[in-house]
């Protein structure tokens, strides 16, 4: 392959003299199959010296008609000079292009379904010689797809009861704050809001960051500077406090951290907590039309968050099913190229430790994406470009703040936007065979979902620790093993 680049490099000299290299049929092309084991295909490629000459003869031809040379009139530098002159890099130009086209050509030919990037390795070429080459090949296994019909699913739908909606009304009520001015000579306590001015010093002598106004603390939270709350209760509005406290370790100016600072501070007004009217107000605050609007959007709202959880269950027992019906050969090459996107960021003794379940879950996503594709092809399933757009506006609208940020990313990274089209394509073809499957609705309550979601977690947790458990005994099964061979070998 290094001669291969280095051949291709010389193409890129000429790039200047315009034109491009004649894309004609390669007709006198022979291919061959050298070897075929399980999905693996070697195919010989030979490409006759005339051929290939013909081609160079034509690109220098256009090139006399564009380049200029001193001594000869523009469009009139004879195709020998132009050879001698150019003569490797033309070759080295229209190499490459025989190779894309004849490559491709021997694939369609002998009807291959190519996974992965073919590995072409030159065997002999060269100016005034033939061109042999050969392609090893990974294919995409053939795939009988069994029936679906026999697929089982759950579609759970979650009953959310009236008192549930209130508990979460109440939760979201008990997060608005809602502080009602204290009377001047009532003061300060826990859960109280203060608002204050404060000048700090250190030593007599002020310092950066030593000066606030119109600062804010709710007590009990102990937020702004560790004991601060403590020396601000019992304050009352108008009064003048004053707090020592130890400025954290984490303060920006780092020459002042863990400093004993001295604050006075002016009391501006205390403020008690009053619990919020949960009213058509209240839900009005909150965008909804009024309070019975708000229960359903809650409603809604709790529904799909199990819904979602548990849509992801079923969907996984469906892939398990679809697995388990088919058995296929693996292309060794998607197996290690998804194996190499598991292990990219981890660690080189994570990547041992983890070597046999990292493998599975290789094996597995190949195995199911064949599946899925070979599905979505042989029912016509296509993702067209309204419906790229329409999923991402929804993204655009789900973050309203960053709208701009989220269509640039989907613009500038072609990756993003055909990850995107994959997870709606997978999406498509996942409903396709729950149309086909035999569904079971269910009405459960949240109790159950908790329950089903909990019971899916530890399965899932204890799957890993089994898988880790086999990887710690391996070591004693191989240690017992080399005893009763040194036993055998003593009889």
């Amino acid at each position: 392959m290094a001669e291969l680049a280095d051949a291709l490099d010389l193409g890129s000299n000429i790039a200047r003299c315009g034109g491009s290299t004649p894309s004609l049929p390669t007709k006198n092309m022979k291919v061959t199959v050298d070897s075929k084991k399980g999905l693996k295909t070697n195919l010989k490629v030979f490409v006759d010296k005339k051929t290939i000459e013909e081609k160079i003869g034509i690109r220098l031809t256009e090139l006399s008609k564009t380049i200029n040379i001193k001594g000869f009139r523009p469009g009139k530098v004879p195709v020998e000079v132009l050879k001698r002159q150019f003569g490797k890099a033309v070759y080295g130009e229209v190499l490459e292009k025989i190779l894309k086209e004849t490559s491709t050509q021997a694939i369609e030919e002998k009807k291959i379904k190519v996974a992965g990037h073919p590995k072409l390795d030159l065997k002999s070429y060269g100016e005034g010689k033939d061109l042999n080459y050969t392609l090893e090949i990974d294919e995409l296994p053939s795939i009988k797809l069994q029936p679906i019909e026999n697929v089982k699913f759950t579609d759970y739908e979650i009953n959310i009861t009236e008192e549930e909606i209130k508990k979460r009304i109440d939760e979201i009520a008990k997060n608005q704050n809602n502080f009602v001015d204290k009377k001047d000579n009532e003061e300060a306590k826990n859960g109280d809001l203060v608002i204050f001015d404060y000048e700090a010093t250190i030593e007599n002598k002020s310092f950066e960051g030593g000066n606030g106004k119109n600062t804010q603390v709710v007590l009990g939270k102990d937020l702004f500077i560790k004991g601060f709350d403590k020396g601000l209760t019992g304050a009352k509005k108008n009064q003048t406090k004053e707090i020592i406290a130890i400025l954290p370790e984490n303060y920006p100016k780092k020459e002042f951290a863990n400093k004993k600072a001295n604050f006075k501070c002016k009391i501006l007004n205390v403020k008690k907590p009053e619990p919020i009217k949960i009213d058509d107000q209240f839900a009005k605050n909150l965008g909804a039309k009024d309070l019975n609007d708000l229960k359903k959007i809650i409603n809604q709202q709790i529904q799909n968050q199990y819904k979602m959880s548990l849509d992801a269950i079923s969907k996984e027992n469906i892939l398990n099913q679809i697995e388990k019906l088919h058995d296929i050969i693996l292309p060794d090459n998607l197996v290690q190229q998804e194996l190499q996107l598991i292990s990219q960021d981890l660690k080189k003794e994570d990547i041992e430790k983890n070597k046999k379940e990292n493998e599975k879950i290789a094996k597995r996503r190949i195995k199911l994406g064949l599946l899925l594709n070979e599905l979505g092809e042989k029912n016509n399933l296509k993702v067209d470009e309204q419906e790229l757009k329409n999923a991402i506006q929804q993204q655009v609208q789900s973050m309203p703040s960053q709208q701009k940020q989220v269509l640039e990313y989907y613009q500038k990274n072609p990756t993003a936007a055909a990850s995107l089209r994959g997870s709606i394509y997978e999406e498509k073809i996942i409903n396709l065979i729950k149309e086909k499957s035999k569904k079971t609705k269910k009405m459960i309550s949240s109790k159950e979902a908790e329950q089903i979601l909990k019971g899916d977690f530890e399965k899932k947790k204890y799957s890993k620790s089994e898988s880790a458990k086999e990887e710690l005994e391996k070591p004693k099964k191989l240690a017992k093993l080399s005893k009763k061979k040194k036993k055998i070998r003593k009889k």
